[in-house]
């Protein structure tokens, strides 16, 4: 599994202890956008289509360990939003994994060669770049020509300097399974420590309607995507559990308790992709007072309907795998047999060039 060991076991350790307590409902990631503003305009984000004065906002590095130490979530994904457009970046993350968290720095990688500086390598720190596949389908789902070559640069810089580093890949409709595949492999021959995938959210406010999937063409785009994916070589940094659902082959309910988005705004209710009525002013509000029922595709909720994308069903492929101690141990020993699979294939790949 790309994440290491010691996360996978602070996770375990995080999930009994509330299991323990009885906690029908607790976190499990932070989702953190210490800013709505950006540097691109992708397709299928609907970030930047806010007011200028709320573009303008900015967390504090105080307001963004307050909103950790409040949720207790032993991950933190900080997005945006470019959150390197953040002044104070450096220092948000610094007090963060400072308090022992784990930090996926999420970016879309046009400025991160030269910020790397201002950053350390620490275990606790995994660049998150955003990368929606090869170079043709990158550079139009950014609206930027050039930005997928960007990236990779970026990559190359960081991993030099010591820094763990992931893709996270969003799918849309016209994208093809057999170029994602093929990016999969260049993303392991890069030397990437993992890659997230998921499909993409269907945002009012994106600027290209029309470009996400249903729900069943997700099924059958992934059926496609991951075929076989055990036995590829392909490090993902996801429950292989989700993939599993992804594919249909497992069915869960959505859990958006369990990835909390703290803005700007505050919290946003119900979900880190959706938001309706006002924001909670503390993540103990946003669990007690957010009628949960109203939502998920049980519900009939129409914005919930067509969801399979991860930050609200990773959370029960992960509630699964780590629920006893047993299936742990069964998830750890399935990870690190893909682990020895696809380091066999890529010795054997070098070997043979």
């Amino acid at each position: 599994m790309p994440a290491p060991f010691g996360l996978q076991v602070n996770v375990f350790a995080h999930i009994l202890r509330h299991k323990l307590a009885g906690a029908q409902r607790f976190p499990l990631v932070l989702m953190l956008e210490p800013l709505f503003a950006c540097n691109l305009e992708c397709a299928g984000c609907g970030k930047i289509q806010y007011p200028p004065e709320i573009l303008r906002k900015r967390l504090s590095p105080s307001e963004c360990l307050e909103a950790s130490e409040e949720c207790g979530a032993p991950i933190v994904a900080v997005a945006g939003g470019e959150p390197l457009i953040h002044p104070e970046i450096d220092k948000i993350v610094d007090l963060l994994t400072g308090r022992g968290r784990y930090v996926h720095l999420c970016t879309n990688a046009i400025i991160l060669e030269r910020s790397l500086p201002r950053f350390k390598p620490s275990p606790n720190l995994i660049w998150s770049v955003h990368l929606d596949g090869g170079q043709a389908i990158h550079d139009r789902t950014v609206g930027r020509e050039g930005a997928y070559l960007t990236a990779i640069d970026a990559i190359r810089a960081a991993k030099a300097r010591g820094f763990r580093v992931m893709t996270n890949t969003t799918v849309f409709l016209d994208s093809d399974p057999r170029d994602i595949r093929a990016f999969f492999d260049d993303c392991m021959d890069l030397g990437v420590d993992g890659m997230i995938i998921s499909p993409g959210y269907a945002y009012d406010s994106a600027p290209r309607q029309g470009i996400f999937l249903s729900r069943e063409q997700t099924q059958a785009w992934f059926r496609d995507a991951l075929k076989d994916w055990r036995s590829m070589g392909w490090d993902f940094n996801h429950s292989p559990y989700y993939l599993d659902f992804l594919e249909g082959k497992r069915e869960y309910e959505c859990m958006p308790w369990a990835n909390p988005l703290r803005t700007v705004l505050g919290w946003q209710r119900p979900c880190y992709l959706m938001s309706e009525g006002e924001c909670a002013r503390s993540y103990r509000e946003l669990v007690e007072s957010t009628p949960w029922e109203k939502y998920g595709r049980k519900s009939g909720h129409p914005n919930c309907a067509q969801c399979m994308a991860h930050v609200g069903y990773e959370p029960a492929a992960v509630h699964e795998g780590f629920s006893s101690l047993p299936k742990f141990m069964k998830l750890v020993l399935e990870y690190k047999r893909i682990k020895r699979r696809g380091r066999g294939l890529r010795e054997a790949g070098r070997s043979s060039r």
